[in-house]
């Protein structure tokens, strides 16, 4: 079968290339996927750039979920038959950008039926993330404002529309017009095109000086320092990722000065600590999937011979929403 590898670490378009590999088999609990859909995120650039929090051994397929349908089970399974459309994590980490990938079974979940393909193969990290974020850490309210950093990006997007879904008033921060564009098509109530204007007075005028209650910040650097500065009275800083490259240094003071929260999310962790809780979010973001309140933006469909050209522009912030490989495609499709 083919698949998207690299055996040596740097920028994914130099270092991805798409090979033949031995298929793999399914084995106790396990799955074997064929790959319908395999959304890229940015962890898939740090790991090829040797920088992701764990350091698989090399060579390596990234692709940290996928939409696809079962083709044979292992032992020990019972969710799950052959033909059944599913989406998950590939076991050992990454694997999806494959023309097959293996599940673990508690990994794995049905996909929504009102959900194509590229749609379903994103509701997976990028929402349980935003779900997590918003609804159990910062205990989103509604009626309170919400600010989304990189709202047209894949995390971005969802926090987007899981804060409008739960009635909140959301404002979007990106960066450039097409992004802009996305971000108002997916709901926000204000959008801030952070290359044309300073995003710190518009929220302020926008709130009437109160600053937002919720920051959802997936990009920290500048970006948190400047919603230090626009953050509400008790508010809550989600502290996300640092997709900016620069990792904050909080002043603590300043949290006093305030009243405000910083609260980090690592949704990797509910894995082990409360698989429970996956399985709850995976069937509330299913019924607001099927109610028609949330759909992930799929900005591009990329072969599986693509796909490093898209994980390279993703590195450099130059995609919005997802973009999803689909192996058995041979071209590229913009929506």
């Amino acid at each position: 079968m083919k698949a998207l590898r690299f055996h040596e670490t740097g920028e994914p378009g130099d270092v991805l290339t798409v090979e033949e590999v031995p298929e793999p088999t399914a084995g106790p609990g396990q799955l074997l996927v064929s790959v319908r859909a395999a959304p890229a995120s940015f962890p898939d650039v740090l790991l090829c750039r040797g920088q992701y929090q764990v350091s698989p051994p090399l060579p390596m397929t990234p692709g940290l979920e996928l939409c696809g349908t079962v083709t044979a089970v292992g032992d020990g399974v019972t969710r799950f038959a052959p033909g059944d459309r599913v989406i998950g994590n590939p076991t050992p980490l990454g694997g999806a950008f494959a023309e097959r990938a293996i599940l673990e079974e508690a990994n794995a979940f049905a996909a929504p039926e009102s959900l194509g393909d590229a749609e379903a193969s994103a509701l997976g990290i990028g929402y349980q993330t935003g779900w997590f974020a918003l609804h159990r850490r910062a205990r989103l309210r509604e009626g309170e404002t919400l600010l989304v950093h990189a709202a047209a990006g894949g995390v971005g997007s969802a926090a987007v529309q899981l804060g409008k879904a739960a009635g909140a008033t959301v404002i979007g921060v990106v960066g450039g017009a097409s992004k802009a564009r996305h971000c108002r098509d997916l709901g926000a109530d204000l959008v801030i095109d952070r290359q044309r204007e300073d995003f710190i007075p518009a929220v302020k005028e926008f709130t009437g000086g109160r600053g937002a209650d919720v920051v959802f910040d997936p990009v920290g650097g500048d970006a948190y320092a400047g919603s230090t500065k626009c953050v509400a009275f008790e508010g809550r800083i989600l502290v996300i990722g640092f997709a900016g490259g620069t990792i904050p240094t909080p002043g603590l003071n300043h949290v006093l000065i305030k009243n405000y929260s910083i609260i980090g999310l690592h949704w990797g962790l509910y894995l082990r600590h409360d698989p429970d809780a996956i399985v709850e979010c995976h069937r509330r973001l299913t019924a607001l999937a099927d109610a028609g309140a949330i759909t992930p933006l799929v900005t591009e469909r990329l072969s599986l011979a693509d796909t490093a050209d898209g994980v390279q522009r993703l590195a450099v912030g130059g995609t919005s929403g997802r973009i999803v490989c689909e192996p058995p495609a041979t071209t590229r499709s913009t929506p």
